[in-house]
């Protein structure tokens, strides 16, 4: 009986004011969809870092005939300057995972390649190419073993390494992480305001009947709990929206536009959107009941 009534005062509270539930279903569904969509971009780039950062690898260029770096003044590098950087890069394992030479024709080859049908690839020439040795490092972290140990050594042009653009490109994406997330919790913080405001309504609307429920001896709980549910009822419908908008940006942002037009990368797999998912709808339940049971407290006067 106790139940049936409870559930009642929810459907009936809900009625009441269904104009302002459907404001706070729209609002917690922007807020927690932020606040998904800030989990998701974390838990991409952190695919990403895992996923490039295994593939880096150091660049040594060498001298070539037109180098123009204090390195090179002596000329082209040598035969036997080649081979002696090449023993002095292995002899940094277990620093140094594999070692890989690249001649000039190789290099020409792979930026015809990357530049296909461009000006660059058409004007550009053999002689003009560097050689190089392509190092992967067992962890991409310790680039500045490599680079204190060849870079101004003579015969070595210059020493790149791929993980500080990709640093670049990380903390770019970074940014747009924070700023997802510092919005959805502002649009939290409003969210709660506006649960807030509701609930106050509400009680202001029923204090008659709330009034006759602590006469005949209703406790605390048993008065606010309708308030209570009708803030979770509509939290949690906001909160599946917020779901759906997440399965949505998974299957057809990520996989049917991102995953197809960058196959180069690595992209979350539906294991992380289930994973987010709880902690979106949990967080919009728990925030919408905490900001009711505070507002509660004042305005029932229990």
């Amino acid at each position: 009986m106790r139940a049936k009534f409870v559930l009642g005062e929810v459907g009936t509270g809900l009625r009441r004011n269904l104009t302002m539930t459907v404001a706070v279903i729209i609002t917690v569904a922007v807020s927690l969809g932020l606040f998904g969509g800030g989990l998701l971009v974390r838990a991409q780039v952190d695919q990403m870092k895992d996923y490039w950062y295994d593939k880096v690898e150091v660049s040594l260029f060498l001298c070539g005939k037109v180098s123009e770096a204090s390195s090179c003044s002596a000329g082209q590098i040598t035969k036997a300057q080649t081979n002696q950087i090449k023993a002095d890069l292995e002899s940094l394992s277990p620093v140094v995972e594999q070692v890989y030479f690249e001649s000039q024709a190789e290099a020409f080859a792979r930026f015809q390649q990357q530049f296909k049908g461009s000006p660059l690839a058409e004007n550009a020439t053999v002689n003009q190419m560097p050689e190089s040795f392509r190092v992967k490092l067992s962890d991409p972290t310790k680039y500045a073993v490599v680079a204190s140990a060849f870079q101004g050594r003579p015969g070595v042009e210059d020493v790149r390494d791929q993980r500080q653009a990709l640093d670049r490109l990380f903390k770019a994406l970074g940014g747009l992480q924070a700023l997802a997330l510092t919005i959805s919790i502002a649009m939290l913080i409003v969210t709660m305001l506006l649960i807030a405001n509701t609930m106050r309504v509400a009680a202001f609307s029923r204090r008659r009947e709330t009034g006759i429920m602590r006469l005949v001896g209703a406790s605390n709980l048993y008065i606010q709990l309708p308030f209570l549910m009708e803030a979770a009822t509509a939290a949690s419908i906001g909160a599946g929206f917020a779901v759906l908008a997440l399965v949505g940006v998974k299957k057809f942002l990520i996989d049917g536009v991102l995953a197809e037009t960058f196959k180069f990368t690595s992209f979350v797999g539906w294991e992380t959107v289930w994973t987010i998912a709880p902690v979106v709808f949990l967080t919009g339940i728990v925030l919408s009941a905490l900001a009711a049971f505070l507002t509660l407290r004042k305005y029932l006067q229990v």
